[in-house]
């Protein structure tokens, strides 16, 4: 039988079968008694949302949160000038005109508070310079919708960091207890769980009670969309935009009387069964208990690529410091981790700059030529340069079982993520150096001080070519943000 024929035949063959099957035994979701039972808990979300006051929130939290948004608001600086930043502004543009009281960060245009969500957090997301939290990259998709409710309603400093707050925490316990297999089969955290973070830091600055909170909530799972294969182009930064537009969308309409489930996440046609399962024990009654930014905390970045590849890159900086290591005498690099961040930072021969920040093999190479990793070295032309090339191709990243333990014990995305790896350097002369990770600068156990942060912030604002002086006055004014009456200052420190 030719090829063609034999799938003619299986083709046939398997619509026979469809058709002897009962319909309802093949659409059947998974029983319901797969998923583990929590009855409750979106309500129990959903009055978190709205009781929880800013004076609840302790002082370490709104510190820790205070630079987290400071990092937020630089990135957005710089990823106004990324490739994706003007395209999505000319898409927006392209809507017609469409005025509105919120400020597209980095330049003059204000819009309707769900396209500022949107750009605002491209931006964020735009260079993969942004927080990682215990289960999502926190600021893209909660910091810029929060920010657009509070220009447009003219509210506090204080009512963005309970909105930005309460976001935060609800989100990443909802994604702390999804399934590993949510983004083992391809998802993508920040856009799917950051819906939620959305969603409610809206819910709570619209001021929605908590059935209608519930139906925000329903909103955004139902829109709650990101799939990893897209890492590496314009795409992945869209997730975080799209998310905090959904939850704009998700509180708007939920404040005029659209109708959703009102379990949206313990459903058995719900979040959580698509999503994979869940443990309830991760979040029911453990929202504030301890809140994430304590516990296990939030990770902000020194180098603008994935979080997997920071903590290599702060050793193999540490290495060719101590050693002395010239690019020109390094035979090969070899970079053992674990298999979930493998499948994750899998473009081992970029040859753009989206993809050199989802490549290990391109983050050691950059730094053993140029002994630095910045905006500006992720870029297209520096990719394609032909001595990158050449080191790109003598570093070789593969999975270490050693060093891939945490999945297998059922770890978090956030431990998995940060898991030791091991880095040797072999050198011409047949020298060998070689090294394990340390938690990297920024991480909760090596965190970057208030001061820190805002450097990095002066580098962002600088990348966007900003007024010094408008970025001065945007460290001090997150410093205590809680004593600003309204956005006005902010917002005019951070527009074109």
């Amino acid at each position: 039988m030719i090829r063609r024929d034999f799938c003619k035949t299986s083709l046939a063959l398997a619509g026979l079968a469809l058709h002897n099957t009962r319909w309802d035994a093949v659409a059947s979701p998974r029983p319901a008694e797969e998923l583990p039972k929590a009855p409750g808990l979106t309500k129990y979300v959903s009055e978190f949302i709205v009781n929880t006051n800013y004076e609840d929130i302790p002082e370490n939290v709104i510190a820790i949160g205070k630079k987290t948004i400071l990092d937020g608001l630089g990135l957005a600086l710089a990823g106004s000038q990324s490739t994706p930043g003007p395209v999505i502004r000319k898409y927006i543009e392209s809507l017609g005109p469409c005025p509105g009281p919120a400020t597209i960060i980095g330049t003059k245009m204000k819009v309707h508070p769900r396209y500022a969500a949107l750009a605002n957090g491209i931006s964020i997301h735009a260079d993969d310079f942004d927080d990682t939290g215990s289960a999502f990259h926190v600021a893209g998709p909660t910091l810029p919708p929060s920010f657009a409710l509070c220009e447009a309603g003219r509210r506090s400093g204080k009512d963005l960091m309970l909105a930005f707050h309460v976001g935060v925490e609800v989100s990443n316990k909802i994604g702390d207890a999804v399934s590993p297999r949510h983004q083992q089969d391809g998802y993508h955290t920040t856009g799917t769980i950051g819906s939620f973070s959305s969603a409610a830091a809206c819910a709570k600055l619209r001021g929605l009670d908590a059935e209608k909170t519930a139906i925000a909530l329903a909103l955004a799972g139902t829109q709650a969309a990101g799939l990893r294969d897209n890492f590496g182009t314009m795409t992945k930064p869209f997730h975080a935009g799209h998310a905090g537009e959904s939850g704009t969308v998700s509180a708007d309409l939920a404040a005029i009387g659209w109708t959703a489930a009102p379990d949206i996440l313990e459903a058995p046609l719900g979040f959580f069964q698509v999503g994979g399962g869940f443990d309830p024990k991760i979040i029911v009654g453990r929202l504030g208990k301890p809140w994430m930014f304590i516990t296990p905390g939030d990770l902000i970045k020194r180098f603008p690529c994935g979080t997997i590849q920071q903590q290599v890159m702060d050793l193999m900086l540490r290495l060719i410091q101590q050693n002395n290591i010239k690019a020109a005498d390094v035979a090969k690099v070899e970079v053992g981790g674990n298999l979930s961040n493998y499948r994750t930072i899998f473009q081992h021969h970029p040859a753009t700059g989206l993809q050199a920040k989802f490549s290990m093999e391109f983050a050691m190479a950059i730094l053993l030529i140029d002994g630095k990793a910045t905006l500006r070295s992720f870029t297209d032309a520096v990719v394609q340069r032909p001595e990158v090339q050449d080191m790109i191709g003598r570093v070789h990243y593969s999975v270490d079982p050693e060093f891939n333990k945490l999945e297998l014990q059922g770890a978090s995305l956030q431990a998995i993520l940060v898991e030791q790896s091991g880095l040797k350097i072999f050198l011409k002369d047949g020298k060998v150096i070689s090294g394990r990770t340390d938690p990297a600068k920024g991480s909760p156990e090596n965190p970057m001080t208030y001061e820190e942060v805002a450097d990095k912030f002066r580098g962002n604002a600088e990348f966007a070519k900003w007024p010094k002086q408008k970025a001065e006055s945007v460290i001090e004014m997150v410093k205590s943000l809680e004593s600003l009456p309204d956005m006005t200052r902010l917002t005019a420190a951070l527009a074109g």
